[in-house]
């Protein structure tokens, strides 16, 4: 399980440190992909499998699920990390998820999250204790 935030910076050419601690749950190959709310979405291979697993095995017309596909596959990219930690963001996922300079990394359970710093600090201000509330009731653990 992925948990706790760590702010880190995007070097020059693009590359971000992962956390130790993420990086032992990770392992050494990983998923990244677009996530909701304009952040990356980082995942261990099994994860990652399993995801796919869920969307191949609905109809393959349905609508809904070609969306899906596109949105977490199509622009999904096999990771590593090099001998220092850090991980190559490709540019069209930095753009994607409007990382410049300062990154935010945090653990979201079965992922983790990559954030532009501004975005990440936003997107948490909006968390009100009535929007979590809300959340929890929704899925019955409220």
């Amino acid at each position: 399980m992925f948990r706790g935030g760590f702010a880190h910076s995007l070097d020059d050419k693009g590359r971000v440190i992962i956390p130790q601690k993420f990086r032992l749950l990770l392992g050494e190959k990983f998923m990244i992909t677009k996530g909701v709310d304009k952040c990356l979405w980082v995942f261990t291979e099994e994860e990652f499998r399993k995801l796919e697993d869920r969307l191949s095995a609905q109809p393959m017309l349905d609508s809904n699920v070609i969306v899906l596909q596109r949105f977490f596959s199509g622009e999904a990219v096999d990771a590593t990390t090099d001998s220092q930690g850090r991980v190559a963001l490709p540019s069209n996922l930095r753009e994607f998820a409007m990382i410049d300079k300062e990154v935010m990394i945090i653990g979201a359970v079965n992922r983790i999250e990559i954030w532009g710093k501004q975005r990440w600090d936003e997107k948490s201000a909006a968390m009100t204790d009535e929007l979590i509330s809300e959340s929890a009731r929704e899925i019955g653990i409220g």
